[in-house]
């Protein structure tokens, strides 16, 4: 008799987006004069940057002659596109990673949830609330947490983000194996300093634990001095997993591109307690149950980092980040307390109310649609989350809204 995996049915229904989506689709048939303008989205809305369009046709035209076609290619990814990130998202900035320790992937969110296939179920993980999703509930699929209870899972240590801690974890105060932390944090939008980030590595190394540290969003930071990698700080190559995108950085959220990078220092323990590197498990995973990203996608990626890629990609973020001050200025203005905004494409706002009470109020009142903080656990339930993601027009327009309902 085949049986389900019994973890599946701990998971619980995520209605967030469905039921962001039901009252958008409600409120319009209601009210089908009135425009909505959509700020809680976290996908990017700006066209990717020429320099990546042109290098895709390219290498589409190179896949049209036989003399140029490319079959299968390196799971782990080309050596052209490697090679372009050591150099200029590590090497340049002070961090020593090498080519053959990024493995090129079509997706942060699928490597966050797949990286755990290959340590023990008997895992302790510890999560910052609130959260990303997909960083619990692929732990609750392979088995590593008790029941759903007060909006949370028994067997997993959640670490409050709040303002009365700046929305930064503190370090755990219970034995845990396996810690994520996301940088400039999504949904908060909080960036961490080196030395916060020291913090965790020697908290890792002392613990024997393994940091999984999500980066997507390390191209929004406007200050030098914060670290845009955790291999910038001293150590963290023993204790940390990075994982890297191309989505929000130049667009890639349809074309699918992002990286993982696996230290060749970088350990777990076996039964008996002794170090087992992870760069070949993670090889032989990424290798068993992924063909590779396309070609003409991989080459799209390597023209990023061309002098035009580099101006472009500048230009876009430099566009969200100016939405990002606009909505800043008016929570401002209008006295709300909020966190990001300032190195990240978020704006996580305090509603002073239930989130979804305060989501259907401003779609009621302005048509403005926000992302409750429900929807990223318990300690998200009275704020709201707004995003940077859209054009100016249709933001300076949604916060003229906003400031004649709320003012």
């Amino acid at each position: 008799m085949i049986r389900i995996n019994p973890h599946y049915k701990k998971l619980q229904a995520s209605y967030l987006f469905s039921d962001i989506a039901a009252r958008i689709s409600d409120f319009s048939e209601k009210n089908p004069d009135t425009e909505i303008i959509r700020l809680g989205i976290g996908d990017a809305t700006r066209a990717l940057p020429v320099a990546c369009i042109a290098a895709m046709h390219e290498a589409v035209d190179e896949m049209g002659q036989d003399a140029s076609f490319r079959g299968y290619g390196p799971e782990q990814g080309y050596a052209f596109l490697r090679e372009k990130i050591a150099e200029h998202d590590f090497a340049a900035r002070g961090a020593q990673i090498s080519a053959d320790e990024i493995f090129v992937s079509d997706g942060a969110k699928c490597d966050t949830g797949n990286f755990q296939e290959i340590l023990a179920t008997e895992t302790r993980v510890a999560v910052p609330d609130p959260v990303y999703p997909v960083y619990v509930d692929t732990n609750v699929m392979a088995g590593r947490t008790g029941v759903f209870k007060d909006g949370r899972f028994e067997n997993i240590v959640y670490m409050p983000c709040t303002r009365e801690n700046d929305y930064l974890p503190d370090l755990p105060d219970a034995d845990v194996d396996l810690i994520y932390l996301c940088f400039p944090n999504n949904p908060t939008g909080t960036a961490a300093t080196k030395q916060t980030l020291s913090k965790w590595v020697d908290f890792a190394r002392q613990n024997k634990a393994l940091i999984l540290y999500d980066a997507a969003y390390e191209a929004f930071i406007r200050d030098e001095t914060l670290p845009r990698s955790i291999y910038e700080v001293p150590g963290a190559r023993e204790v940390a997993v990075e994982f890297r995108s191309f989505s929000k950085t130049a667009g890639f959220t349809g074309t699918r591109c992002a990286y993982t990078v696996v230290p060749k220092e970088c350990r777990a323990f076996d039964k008996n307690g002794d170090p087992e590197m992870l760069h070949p498990l993670w090889n032989r995973r990424h290798s068993t149950k992924f063909n590779g990203v396309a070609y003409p996608v991989q080459r799209a990626a390597e023209a990023v980092y061309s002098e035009q890629g580099q101006k472009q990609v500048k230009a876009i973020i430099d566009d969200y980040m100016k939405n990002a001050d606009r909505i800043c200025r008016e929570m401002d203005a209008l006295g709300y307390s909020y966190a990001g905004g300032k190195h990240s494409p978020y704006i996580w706002v305090d509603a002073q109310t239930d989130s979804w009470n305060f989501f259907n109020a401003l779609l009621e009142k302005t048509g403005v649609v926000c992302t409750p903080g429900a929807g990223f656990g318990p300690c998200g339930s009275r704020y709201i989350r707004l995003s940077a993601f859209n054009s100016y027009d249709n933001v300076d327009r949604a916060m003229q809204r906003i400031r004649k309902a709320l003012g």
